[in-house]
């Protein structure tokens, strides 16, 4: 996995790098991968959407369950205001990674039961926007029609993986993953989703805390941890969030701070995450405890809107 994000991190580290060129080099593992350019001129990015077949998945029409995986990400890069690969790009980084170990493991025979969908995108010139306690990396094209692109109706959960450095909240090396987010409701992680991250990691699991606002739609005009629950706000699937963290507070636009261990290690866990989802041996809510809060509270789906 180290291999996979390195070579990753190398593709994506020019101010050439675009959809195509990703597209290429995940052609190159074996992957099934198409590109769709968002927006135009100046004001674009390149959707990567990979597609990794299981025997049981839809695509061989069978009934397993579809992971969907999406790096969320303003962009890889801010040029011109800095050179470089920026913290931002982690999410991107971690995806593409694991959409070539699914591929190489496909093609060498180690095929997953249900189908995984990996999507994220290209853009080494994105602005910049200001933040507390630090800026963000913007999409440089509407973000509403970018999120709507990545998330796709097949998806039965979603990892949504994000930097999320730029906050005083939590601060650690390695990754987090958050409780999955439902229907607007908030609910705790699975024991099986905490035993993947204790023996990917080799520690005890480190979760998000999330509020209320982190979960809303992004332009509401209130404070969000960052875009890391934003696919919550549109599909009914239950949402993951797998976060890239650091000790101290990092801005997105920050460049010199790719960590590839780091980032290997959160690969290494969402492909844990995709084996046993795929078996239907992970859950990633407890669905009866769903189902009684919404019996005692109501729906919370207005938070969605």
């Amino acid at each position: 996995m180290l291999k996979h994000i390195a070579d990753v991190v190398d593709l994506l580290n020019t101010p050439n790098a675009s959809g195509d060129t990703v597209a290429a080099w995940l052609r190159g593992h074996g992957a099934d991968v198409d590109v769709r350019r968002i927006g135009s001129g100046e004001r674009h990015t390149d959707l990567v959407r990979v597609t990794v077949a299981g025997t049981e998945g839809r695509r061989a029409g069978g009934e397993a369950p579809t992971l969907g995986v999406i790096g969320r990400l303003g962009g890889i890069g801010v040029r011109p205001a800095r050179l470089g690969l920026v913290s931002d790009a982690d999410g991107a980084i971690v995806a593409l990674g694991v959409a070539a170990a699914l591929a190489r493991m496909r093609a060498a025979g180690d095929w997953l039961c249900g189908d995984v969908l990996v999507r994220t995108h290209i853009s080494p010139a994105s602005p910049i926007i200001p933040h507390e306690p630090a800026p963000f990396v913007n999409v440089p094209v509407d973000r509403l029609e970018l999120a709507r692109a990545e998330v796709d109706a097949e998806m039965a959960a979603i990892l949504s993986l994000d930097s999320t450095r730029a906050n005083r909240i939590v601060k650690a090396r390695g990754f987090a993953i958050t409780g999955a987010v439902k229907d607007g409701y908030i609910l705790r992680p699975t024991e099986a989703m905490l035993d993947i991250c204790e023996r990917v990691t080799g520690r005890a699991p480190i979760v998000v805390p999330l509020f209320t606002q982190d979960i809303t739609p992004p332009e509401n005009g209130v404070h969000h941890i960052n875009s890391i629950m934003q696919p919550a706000t549109l599909t009914g699937a239950p949402v993951v969030g797998v976060a890239l963290l650091s000790p101290v507070v990092v801005g997105g636009a920050a460049t010199g701070v790719t960590d590839e261990h780091d980032l290997a290690m959160a690969a290494r866990f969402v492909v844990e995450v995709a084996k046993e989802f795929s078996a239907g041996t992970l859950r990633f809510y407890h669905e009866d405890e769903l189902e009684r809060l919404v019996t005692l509270y109501g729906s919370m789906r207005h938070l969605l809107k």
